[in-house]
């Protein structure tokens, strides 16, 4: 159902608490709106040193900004929050390295005092995801890059409002999906390239992660508003980090794009009961009315015809996975734990090579990315170093002139997965088109290359 009756989106909505949905209605009625610029496909900005600033240094902000400061030609200028422990703790750190940077954050509209500088570049923004959407789009309307911490947007017609921004003033907004970057993804993709397994049929996506705890969180930090949203919404709420690579591996909006989707969630059970178990009576977590299912599974059928599973659960007990499985016609590679199976070159296609066994693929397809700054990454830290790797290579492409591996189309792409699944959650799981965010170009968007450090 890729055009919806208004009165019955409308009614589907507030039945099932769809809050983030009932923006998109506009955004539903037409997919595809009239473009305000020209495409950012394969945008490409050079300057020598790049000038930043962040808006948000609480939980991810700080990982960034210690990550930006070790590499060459970044030039640290401003920072923003109006949490000031954390503000202070951030101005400190990068003063400790020599920078001479400004503090905002006297109200939650002081980024924008920093925005309009005219000595900033670019912008980390790692914010409630609620502000991740009006912040980016302020940041593009000020002549600044965006960098946008996951998702992108909760609404669709959020995400067509970055696009536009982002095209009516030729800046790169890209979403900071770090898992692009792990070193495992990375190999699969250099497998992918090269063909090892065959043609790519189906991928299988996941953010798995029980973070209960978060719960705890009440005045300050990431679950104090993350928390909220399971009270008010249904479905997939947080897709990219098993969706990004996977999507990458089959050259989506480079090649092939997401056509239509449908969503299906369990019962929502868990944080219930873990509220009754660790909050005393009458506790403002025991009154919460939770809706969301404890697991969401979503279908995605590309338009060439494959197809993705993504799951989320961030709330039963059960260890941590992304999936990360990619099959194709020759072989297939699985995550958590790490295995594979390639015809002609495994001894079975009934059995799995793993363990030990896969230090010969790394040495065949290691990227070569990985390759060149994969030991420097380790040390810095952030994810086994992946959130090294995706700040250098973001740095590495302003300075160089490239486009960056991940554009405002892919974030907007993969954050939809969100609301749409929502919708057919509360629709009997009934199919929903994604819209094209490239407005077409991904016909000739070339698939993303094996680059080098």
């Amino acid at each position: 159902m890729s055009k919806l009756n208004r009165r019955d989106f409308i009614r589907a909505a507030g039945a099932a608490g769809v809050v983030a949905a009932a923006g998109n209605l506009d955004a539903f009625a037409s997919q595809t709106p009239k473009q305000k610029g020209k495409t950012v496909a394969g945008l490409r900005t050079k300057q020598d040193r790049v000038r930043v600033a962040f808006i948000g240094v609480g939980a991810r902000g700080p990982g960034h900004l210690s990550d930006l400061m070790a590499i060459e030609g970044v030039e640290v200028k401003a920072i923003c929050d109006t949490h000031k422990p954390s503000l202070d703790r951030a101005v400190k750190m990068a003063t400790d390295k020599g920078f001479k940077v400004d503090a905002y954050g006297k109200d939650d509209y002081d980024y924008r005092n920093m925005l309009d500088r005219n000595d900033i570049d670019a912008v980390w923004i790692a914010t409630p995801w609620e502000w991740h959407a009006k912040m980016a789009v302020d940041a593009l309307n000020r002549g600044k890059h965006a960098f946008v911490e996951v998702p992108l947007a909760l609404t669709i017609e959020e995400m067509w409002s970055i696009v536009d921004a982002a095209e009516k003033n030729q800046k790169h907004c890209m979403m900071l999906e770090n898992v692009n970057y792990g070193r495992e993804e990375l190999m699969v993709l250099n497998m992918c390239r090269k063909g090892v397994f065959g043609e790519l049929l189906h991928g299988e996506a996941a953010y798995i992660h029980d973070l209960r705890g978060q719960m705890h969180e009440i005045e300050h930090g990431t679950g104090s508003w993350r928390t909220l949203h399971y009270a008010k919404r249904n479905g997939n709420l947080y897709p990219t980090h098993g969706l990004g690579p996977v999507a990458q591996y089959m050259n989506i909006n480079r090649g092939d794009r997401f056509d239509y989707l449908s969503s299906v969630s369990s019962p929502s059970r868990s944080r219930a009961i873990y509220a009754r178990e660790k909050f005393p009576e009458g506790h403002s977590r025991r009154k919460l009315n939770f809706v969301c299912g404890d697991i969401n599974t979503t279908i995605i059928k590309t338009l060439r015809g494959k197809s993705i599973m993504v799951q989320w659960d961030e709330q039963l007990p059960r260890p941590y996975n992304r999936l990360n499985l990619i099959q194709g016609t020759r072989g297939i590679w699985g995550g958590f734990p790490d295995r594979v199976v390639i015809e002609g070159r495994s001894k079975s296609t009934h059995s799995w090579e793993q363990g030990q066994d896969l230090e010969a693929y790394y040495k065949d397809f290691e990227h070569p990315l990985w390759k060149a700054i994969g030991d420097d990454a380790k040390k810095h830290g952030g994810h086994g170093g992946m959130d090294f790797v995706m700040n250098w290579r973001i740095i590495y492409c302003l300075r160089n002139g490239e486009p960056l591996d991940q554009d405002v189309y892919d974030g907007a792409a993969w954050s939809a997965i969100s609301p749409l699944s929502e919708w057919s959650v509360a629709n009997r799981s009934q199919s929903i088109d994604v819209p094209d965010f490239t407005r077409g170009m991904w016909k000739s968007m070339e698939p993303l290359g094996i680059v080098g450090g």
